[in-house]
């Protein structure tokens, strides 16, 4: 048994390599945004989606971007506009006249790291095109049902549904991304720093400068070994009832689904594996609770009207409870 701990170990030092490796690349660029940066990681070694809201030019499309170009891996840019058609995501048939046949042409979907800009600027069907393909890995079209390519996942970025030109994601759309991180603007010091290193960067291109550090083999790999990773009981038991209390919360109109609970499990592994851990703590829990649950409840109207934010009413909840030792 001791064994095989050590070794499990001795393999999370190569993960926490990799992941220091892709901070390492994304820092030469980026100011600060450490914790969408970590929550990006994390989403991508618990096999996640991830949504990331915030104000235009706060650099959500920018990290994403240097994310997947720190993974050697195929990279798709999808712009949502709405004009956007399904068959531009996920491909159409093509009429072949020499084999007097329809072949069927693959969208920017087939990928294995998918951008979707500004999702939330495309209306609901194309919206739901993305249904079947972030959480089964495929796309049925004319009956037919094509894979996506392993490792995927989709990085998906949107404004504020205040924003002009936005359409409100649905429900089923927002369960099925593992992580909703919200990227505020930068402190006056970060934006100083901001400004020297892309006054320092003068003609070089942003994107020659990172490196891929991490292979596709390489995920598949390390997303099957963090979910061997230790959970005690009490942890598990902890989780299902902080998910139970947001169906029954006054404050809460609709609560988390079981997909939630699952969400927190595997992204609590992750954050355990990337503090070079093999077991899962109450601390690993607690930090992976808010970016799973917010875009998963939706608040009374009332409490929406008094200005109570998602974030607000977990912090409530998590305080209401004995948190396991």
């Amino acid at each position: 048994m001791e064994e095989q701990l050590f070794q499990q170990r001795t393999d999370l030092t190569a993960l926490n390599e990799a992941v220091l490796s892709i901070r390492g690349e994304i820092k030469k660029i980026i100011v600060g945004q450490d914790e969408m940066v970590k929550l990006i990681i994390a989403a991508l070694l618990a096999d996640g989606h991830v949504l990331i809201e915030g104000v235009p030019g706060v650099a959500k499309t920018l990290t994403a971007k240097l994310v997947a170009k720190s993974v050697d891996a195929g990279f798709s840019r999808i712009q949502f506009t709405p004009d956007l058609m399904p068959s531009d995501v996920l491909g159409t048939p093509v009429f072949n006249p020499r084999e007097a046949s329809f072949e069927f042409k693959r969208g920017p979907v087939f990928s294995n790291l998918i951008l979707i800009d500004e999702i939330n600027r495309a209306p609901a069907k194309t919206q739901a095109a993305l249904f079947e393909v972030m959480e089964e890995r495929q796309a049925t079209i004319d009956g037919k049902t094509h894979l996506m390519a392993n490792p995927f996942m989709v990085l998906a970025t949107q404004n504020p549904v205040e924003q002009e030109g936005t359409y409100r994601l649905p429900e089923a759309q927002l369960d099925r991304f593992l992580f909703k991180i919200l990227v505020p603007y930068p402190n006056e010091q970060e934006e100083v720093s901001i400004l020297t290193q892309f006054h320092k960067l003068g003609n070089t291109t942003v994107m020659d400068m990172i490196q891929p550090v991490l292979g596709k083999d390489q995920i598949i790999s390390l997303r099957q070994q963090i979910k061997t990773l230790i959970i005690e009981e009490k942890l598990l038991q902890f989780i299902g009832k902080l998910v139970h209390q947001t169906r029954h919360h006054k404050s809460i109109y609709l609560g988390a689904s079981p997909r939630a609970s699952l969400a927190i499990m595997n992204a609590s592994k992750a954050i355990a594996a990337m503090q070079g851990r093999d077991f899962v703590t109450p601390e690993d829990i607690l930090e992976a609770i808010p970016p799973v649950l917010r875009h998963r409840i939706i608040l009374a109207p009332d409490k929406e009207m008094e200005g109570i934010s998602e974030d607000d009413v977990i912090k409530q909840i998590i305080q209401s409870m004995d948190i396991p030792r």
